[in-house]
C-alpha cells in the first residue's frame, strides 16, 4: 500500500512511518521542518527514516498547492494520514494567522488533493482540545464540540467539519482521530510531559495551572501509532442510520 504520511519528521508521524514501513509498506513522507521547535530533532527523526529503502521523502508545507499538488501526482497514494499542523494550545493565541494557515488551508489543500487523486481514504488528526468549554465525562466522539477555548482547537474543529463535506459531496472516505496528549521516546520538547520531568531532574517544582484542579489524559506513542493503524486499514463507510431529523455528529450519511 502506498501510504504518504504529512508531518512526517514530528513525533507522532516520525513513529507511524517507522511502524508501517516496518510492516512493509512504501511510505512517502512530507514536512516542512518548521521551527516551532528544534529542527534538529526532526532531522535526527528523519535520518532514522530516510536509512528505509521505501521510504521517500518530500519538504513541502502542506498549504503550498502547487507542491502538494506536484507530490500527489507523482506518488498516486493510496492511503494519507495528515499530521503536519501548527501545534500548541498556547502559542496559538499569539500567532492565530499561523493556524489558520497551516491547520484550516493547509487540510484543504491535502483533502482536495485526496480527492482529486481518488485516494482511498484521508486519515487526519483532530485533537482532544475540540472539547473545549464541554466538562462532560468520559469524553465520547458524539458530544458536542461548539465550543472550543482555543485558537487551535477551532481550527481543528475546522478540519472535522472541511472532512465531512468532503465526505458528503464526493463520497470521500475520512476519518478523524481525537488525540489527548501523547507521551514517549522522540518526543515533543514542548509537552507537558517533558517539562514535568525537567522541572523534577532540576528539583524545581513542577509548574501548577488552575490550582490543581484538573486532570490531564496521557496516552502513550505506541498506543496512538496502532490505532492510527487500524484506522488506515479499516476504511469509513457511510452510516446505514445515519438520520437528518437528528444528525449523528461522528459520523457522515
Amino acid at each position: 500500500m502506498q501510504l504518504l504520511i504529512t508531518g512526517v519528521a514530528g513525533f507522532i508521524g516520525f513513529h507511524l512511518a517507522q511502524y508501517r514501513l516496518q510492516k512493509g509498506d512504501p511510505v512517502i513522507g512530507v514536512d516542512n521542518l518548521n521551527e516551532y521547535y528544534d529542527v534538529s530533532l526532526k532531522l535526527a527523526r528523519l535520518e532514522l527514516l530516510q536509512a528505509h529503502p521505501n521510504f521517500i521523502f518530500h519538504k513541502a508545507d502542506i498549504a503550498d498547492k502547487a507542491q502538494i499538488d506536484a507530490i500527489f501526482a507523482q506518488h498516486r497514494p493510496e492511503r494519507v494520514v495528515n499530521l503536519a499542523a501548527q501545534a500548541g494550545v498556547r502559542y496559538s493565541l499569539s500567532h492565530p494567522h499561523i493556524y489558520a494557515e497551516s491547520n484550516v488551508l493547509g487540510f484543504t489543500t491535502i483533502i482536495e488533493a485526496c480527492h482529486q487523486y481518488s485516494v482511498q481514504h484521508l486519515v487526519y488528526a483532530s485533537t482532544s482540545s475540540v472539547y473545549g468549554a464541554n466538562s462532560s465525562q468520559p469524553f465520547g466522539e458524539e458530544q458536542g464540540t461548539n465550543h472550543p477555548l482555543t485558537i487551535y482547537a477551532a481550527t481543528k474543529k475546522a478540519n472535522e467539519l472541511i472532512a465531512h463535506a468532503f465526505s458528503s459531496l464526493y463520497q470521500l472516505p475520512t476519518t478523524g482521530l481525537r488525540f489527548f496528549t501523547v507521551y514517549g521516546p522522540w518526543g515533543r520538547p514542548d509537552m507537558a510531559f517533558f517539562s514535568f520531568t525537567k522541572a523534577i531532574i532540576e528539583g524545581k517544582p513542577i509548574q501548577v495551572f488552575n490550582e490543581g484542579k484538573m486532570q490531564r489524559d496521557f496516552t502513550y506513542i505506541d498506543d496512538i501509532v496502532a490505532g492510527i493503524s487500524l484506522a488506515i486499514d479499516q476504511v469509513a463507510t457511510a452510516d446505514a442510520q445515519w438520520s437528518s431529523a437528528q444528525p449523528n455528529p461522528a459520523s457522515s450519511f
